[in-house]
């Protein structure tokens, strides 16, 4: 998804100014893809630049109102139907559970703990939302009441699985496989520390060089 793809889908359903489309960013898809006046109202330029989209009237204080064209309506369809969404591919929050055993079963468990209080928070929010918002008949509603369902039960999830990955590292496989990661990494430490030690033992003494330099003397005396 785009901010451009955005701002064609909300000025689809009806005309537009660029304060209007920020009201409506921020009612309906803030929690999807925010963004900040100064995106939306240079957005709408290049839109404008584009073909996809028109002023259609002017008011007072410069306000303009802007309307979709044939183009931007086309541009929107073939967006839905042909262009394959892309999903997040990183997760940060996730990328950490993998390494969850360096550190001790407590500071894991309270990191998924503080995981399954932010998806709590987050449901809170979008029931909030759905308790609140006055739900129409317009597109945007009907279809935004949808997508709010995903919210409310993504973070139902979230929460679920955080609370019961919480109790998972400090189950005993988890204990026994950071138990084991500890003492490899122990191991791989110890032996760099003895590499040094060992490598000075291998240098050649005051002793050792005298002798060296007065066998190749002799070596030379006898040529």
């Amino acid at each position: 998804m785009s901010l451009r793809h955005a701002v064609l889908g909300l000025l689809a359903e009806s005309p537009a100014s660029g304060y209007d489309l920020m009201k409506l960013f921020n009612a309906t898809l803030t929690n999807v893809w925010p963004a900040t006046q100064s995106q939306v109202y240079g957005e709408l330029t290049k839109l404008t630049h584009a073909g996809l989209v028109e002023v259609a009237a002017e008011g007072p204080r410069g306000r303009k109102e802007y309307t979709i064209t044939g183009e931007g309506l086309e541009e929107l369809r073939h967006w839905l139907t042909e262009v394959a969404p892309s999903g997040p591919v990183r997760h940060d929050g996730l990328l950490r559970v993998f390494f969850l055993g360096i550190i001790t079963p407590l500071e894991a468990q309270t990191y998924l703990l503080q995981q399954a209080e932010g998806a709590a928070r987050a449901r809170a929010a979008y029931e909030h939302i759905d308790a609140t918002a006055q739900w129409d008949e317009e597109m945007i509603s009907v279809y935004g009441r949808i997508a709010l369902e995903y919210g409310l039960r993504m973070s139902a999830a979230q929460e679920e699985w955080a609370r019961w990955a919480a109790e998972e590292v400090t189950s005993a496989k988890a204990r026994k496989a950071s138990n084991l990661a500890r003492a490899q990494h122990e191991l791989a430490r110890a032996r760099q520390e003895e590499s040094p030690r060992a490598e000075r033992h291998r240098e050649v003494t005051p002793h050792e060089e005298g002798t060296q330099e007065h066998g190749d003397r002799q070596a030379r005396q006898q040529k």
